[in-house]
């Protein structure tokens, strides 16, 4: 019953500030309008804020990372068997200013590329470069990269302290990274501001308080209360309702306007991905299959998983109509994946190549990477054509 109080007094209200006409209303805007805050008290701490290598350089560049689960070794003791390979030799970059959009099924790895990131879990292999300094050595230490790197889980509830105030969970991290108590509530009060709360009625009340969108909204004020560069949004607004999650939509691409962030968005629905994403990563299996601009690879796919997962999106049109499974058989186990491309046992296209030899990922036109032979000519493949 509070949550629809709220938003009928949201509904008779000027809509926020921030988010503008049809951006802002609804379920966890403001009420009322709030004027600005002052500006915070700086952090005494150290910050990276800023550019330090132009804007050529890659903000966040991931090489050959590798993460495997569980396992055994061998008798020989010289392999480790049944272990889960969930993320297998990934490797991309995150360029300044522009967001990354990750899908693929459950399973294949993205909320574990995420963690792996943000330093949650440590790697078994490969390296992370932020904006061009290798992340864990004395240039750039965990505590300065963590000021760099946030994130926003799916969870909006269980991400957050049942204990803690709204004002408590934003102010918390500056606190802890230096900042005075008084500095800290007064840039919680800022950001809960600009994420369509307003701080006099949320400020002081707990999670369980609060709606899904408005819980979300505070998780990405939280993010926000360090300063980053770049934001990793792991299904962030899956568990939301439709209006809800357009609202944060458009909320999250504001910000970004207006903090100069970066994103990497994981989802798995490939519409909201259009929508929030310059350049798109499909994963499957813990492997990278394509690697691309967002209209060129959503237009024009070239590896045959993600045609898969383009032909499975529901279309309004009736002479669209889906007359047969995109996808046939079930995933393997990311225990044991199949030898060469771990798409082949799926894949309609799939020859004896496919089973032989791992593809790699190879340039197929500008900025646009695929793993798969169908799209290398000369690649062995029937279909792959020959070199031109």
């Amino acid at each position: 019953m509070e949550a629809l109080g709220e938003r009928a007094h949201a509904a008779q209200s000027s809509p926020s500030p921030l988010v503008g006409e049809g951006r802002g209303g609804g379920s966890g805007s403001c009420g009322t309008a709030v004027p600005p805050l002052p500006t915070p008290t700086p952090d005494p701490s150290p910050q990276g804020g800023g550019e330090k290598r132009g804007p050529a350089q890659p903000l966040l560049s991931v090489r050959s990372l590798v993460k495997h689960f569980g396992g055994r070794r061998s008798f020989s003791g010289r392999s480790i068997r049944g272990a889960v390979h969930a993320v297998d030799g990934v490797s991309f970059d995150v360029a300044k200013g522009q967001t990354l959009g990750i899908v693929g099924e459950s399973g294949c790895g993205k909320s574990t590329l995420a963690r792996l990131i943000m330093q949650i879990i440590p790697a078994d292999a490969g390296e992370f470069l932020f904006d061009g300094e290798v992340v864990g050595t004395h240039a750039l230490d965990l505590v300065a990269y963590r000021r760099e790197v946030q994130m926003v889980f799916q969870d909006s509830y269980a991400s957050l302290n049942p204990r803690l105030t709204v004002e408590e969970t934003v102010a918390f991290a500056p606190r802890v990274h230096g900042l005075s108590r008084r500095a800290a509530i007064a840039r919680a009060h800022d950001l809960i501001f600009r994420v369509g709360l307003d701080p006099k009625r949320f400020a002081a009340r707990y999670p369980h308080e609060l709606s899904g969108g408005q819980r979300q909204r505070v998780n990405i004020a939280r993010a926000l209360a360090l300063q980053p560069r770049l934001v990793i949004l792991d299904e962030a607004v899956s568990a939301l309702d439709k209006s809800v999650e357009a609202q944060v939509l458009n909320l999250l691409i504001d910000l970004k306007s207006e903090f100069g962030l970066t994103y990497v968005f994981i989802s798995h629905d490939l519409n909201v991905v259009r929508f929030m994403s310059d350049r798109v990563l499909v994963m499957y299996l813990g492997k990278v299959v394509e690697l691309g601009p967002s209209e060129v690879l959503l237009g024009a796919p070239r590896h045959p998983y993600t045609m898969a997962l383009l032909a499975s999106m529901p279309s309004m049109d009736p002479d669209r109509r889906t007359t047969e499974a995109p996808l046939f058989g079930d995933p393997p186990s990311p225990i044991d994946p199949p030898s060469g491309c771990r798409f082949h046992t799926r894949c309609k296209f799939a020859a004896p190549v496919c089973a032989a030899t791992e593809p790699v990922l190879a340039e197929i036109g500008p900025a646009h990477r695929a793993a798969c032979f169908l799209a290398m000519p000369g690649s062995g493949h029937p279909q792959a054509g020959p070199i031109a």
